[in-house]
């Protein structure tokens, strides 16, 4: 594939994004829409916006937070400290490094937003169930198979038909970016 059909195929891969929320589809416009709205309802009451991911997604979620927080004026929060991962994995499993945080941090009303390309990590799904089970509202970025669990799981479910990690994590950074965009626009 040469550059240009490169940047054709992510056109089409964020011409094609999907959201659902917990009962329907939804145009894309109207989820963002919502986002926006449950994103200043949480800044509104000072709740905080949890950002989870594995590998190129955890870089994602640490670079949404910092721009959310610095620029937006959000309080978010990564679990990005290596000593807690490492002790959690070590101690409890793999599975429990965002869901043991969130049982001690998360407060109804807080937010969880939780990217994985595959929608398919047991971290990541573990986190939203527990989420959900603690009263946070649950946004999902997700892509590769479309059935993936992770797509189902959320208050609003932002889906990428995009077969390649790579497409997947920089679809996932233009819709994250887009967020953040509406939300700085609003402010203004």
């Amino acid at each position: 594939m040469n550059w240009s059909s490169n940047i054709k195929h992510i056109g089409q891969c964020l011409q094609h994004l999907s959201a659902h929320n917990s009962t329907k589809d939804i145009s894309a416009d109207e989820a963002f829409e919502r986002l926006l709205d449950m994103t200043m309802e949480i800044k509104k009451q000072k709740n905080t916006i949890f950002l989870i991911g594995n590998g190129a997604s955890a870089s994602m979620a640490s670079h949404v937070a910092a721009d959310l927080a610095k620029n937006a004026h959000v309080h978010t929060e990564v679990f990005s400290d290596l000593s807690l991962i490492t002790a959690i994995a070590n101690d409890t499993s793999y599975e429990e490094v965002f869901a043991e945080p969130l049982r001690r941090r998360m407060k109804k009303g807080d937010m969880l937003v939780a990217i994985s390309s595959s929608g398919q990590s047991p971290n990541i799904l573990r986190a939203a169930r527990e989420a959900k089970t603690l009263g946070g509202l649950i946004i999902t970025l997700s892509a590769m198979n479309a059935e993936n669990e992770l797509r189902g799981l959320g208050h609003l479910n932002f889906y990428i038909p995009a077969s390649t990690y790579g497409m997947a994590e920089t679809c996932h950074a233009a819709t994250l970016h887009y967020w953040i965009d509406k939300m700085l626009a609003s402010a203004n």
